[in-house]
């Protein structure tokens, strides 16, 4: 019968002295089996029990690393992070030099010390260390479910012309900017019946560059109008388009159009997202995340939707909002590794591009329109217009209800100001507060017509 728990231990004890006081190794041999014999531990088991223990001194006990990263610098992260509009990690970390020039007048406490920890950190730290981590799976998605159901696809294929566009499949190929996919976002609500708006979203392919404009209806020759009204916006030439097989799309105008302008008009394959997956990713970010999915039908509501797409949006999100973008694609067996290039924001891409060249007069433009515009301040001016556009949906005759926390159910977009109200506290304590803001400071030209003026 062999021994078990607490009169193992004691038997052990016995046999640790009877092994120490052995002289020769045939005595302790017979120690060893005799001790495996009782206990049905393995030999080589017997032998580390039974032979001499190393005592660890506490001195000697591993030791801890300190924090690295304090509070203050934390805090600072979660302020930056709400402002930009809840970004992950990686173009969290992008960003940071471009809007920590400007925290400073947005928050007390923010002093050298802590502003070499925020640039730092990693992003791998952010997402361990960081409130935003606890944050981005608890309370975000929260106000993600308190959005309405996703109603997809309102278009409806066009069949007709389908041979005079060629189809793009598979990734792009481009190493210039001018390439662009193209689609329709339908602020229908609930119901699509009857006529409502769309939102015209167009991405480029190469930088990024993400400019969108909202419309009644997706008639052929409004959408054209719409296209043009983009085209002239962008800072560089607009070489190629890409778009689903709509009908809104698949038309004699839109292809007159992109023959006249010397454009390539491409479609994708009939029911494959993946085809355009540039342009699904901006129906997010750009249009969903803000507007939600409520019914907006109304001249005013788009009126007020394109007063932020002419101005605020296009600024904060190709000038401040640093976007990855997929390098290659790996695949071991059945595994599929994908590997994506460095977040950068859509001028940086397009900075990059003619490094070596003469700038573009509206890319300088840009560039300097960036150097003396506040983050910030233009996060809070969105975040002032969209509470405004959410009361001109169609049912909405009064601000929409507030949620359990306190803010308005509208879309997910947090300025400073909401960050700064939740850290406010004492600098001397370490905590950040929020400045007073100034009364009568006029408003920041967000508008991108002097860019473009000289293009």
């Amino acid at each position: 019968m062999q021994m078990a728990g607490e009169r193992l231990a004691q038997a052990l004890r016995r046999y640790r002295k009877r092994y120490a006081e052995a002289r020769v190794r045939a005595e302790r041999s017979e120690i060893w089996g005799e001790f495996c014999r009782l206990s049905g531990y393995h030999r080589k088991d017997a032998m580390a029990l039974l032979g001499p223990q190393r005592q660890i001194a506490k001195s000697e006990s591993r030791r801890r690393r300190g924090v690295t990263y304090s509070r203050a610098a934390l805090r600072v992260i979660e302020a930056v992070w709400s402002a930009a509009g809840y970004p992950w990690a990686e173009r969290l970390k992008a960003l940071l030099p471009l809007w920590l020039p400007w925290a400073q007048r947005h928050l007390h406490g923010l002093t050298d010390v802590v502003r070499r920890e925020v640039l730092a950190i990693s992003a791998r730290q952010m997402d361990r260390r960081s409130p935003c981590r606890v944050a981005s799976f608890g309370d975000l998605a929260g106000r993600k479910r308190q959005l309405k159901r996703h109603l997809y696809g309102r278009t409806k294929p066009g069949t007709l012309l389908r041979r005079q566009v060629p189809i793009q499949a598979g990734p792009w190929q481009v190493q210039e900017p001018g390439y662009a996919e193209v689609d329709l976002v339908a602020h229908c609500g609930p119901c699509a019946r009857g006529e409502f708006g769309y939102s015209l979203n167009r991405t480029d392919v190469y930088s990024g560059w993400c400019v969108s404009r909202a419309i009644l209806g997706r008639g052929e020759a409004g959408v054209v109008t719409a296209l043009e009204h983009l085209r002239r916006g962008l800072p560089f030439a607009l070489r190629g388009l890409d778009s689903d097989n709509g009908s809104e799309f698949i038309n004699w105008h839109l292809i007159g159009y992109c023959r006249a302008h010397a454009i390539t008009f491409t479609r994708s394959r009939p029911y494959k997202k993946d085809d355009n997956a540039h342009i699904e990713q901006k129906n997010w970010t750009h249009v969903h995340k803000l507007f939600g999915w409520e019914r907006y039908a109304s001249p005013a509501a788009l009126a007020a939707m394109n007063d932020l797409y002419d101005h605020e949006l296009p600024v904060l999100m190709n000038l401040f909002q640093p976007s990855v973008k997929l390098q290659q694609r790996q695949r071991v067996g059945t595994r599929l590794t994908r590997r994506y290039a460095p977040a950068r924001t859509p001028l940086d891409r397009l900075l990059d591009y003619y490094r070596g060249h003469p700038l573009p007069p509206a890319v300088r433009a840009l560039a300097a329109l960036r150097d003396r515009t506040d983050p910030f301040v233009l996060a809070d001016a969105l975040d002032r217009k969209l509470p405004q556009v959410a009361r001109l949906h169609d049912g909405a005759a009064v601000a929409p209800p507030p949620t359990p926390n306190g803010t308005t159910n509208v879309p997910m977009y947090t300025s400073i100001t909401h960050a700064a109200r939740v850290f406010r506290g004492d600098a001397a304590s370490g905590r950040l507060a929020p400045l007073s803001p100034q009364r009568g400071q006029p408003t920041h030209p967000f508008s991108l017509e002097k860019c473009y003026a000289s293009r």
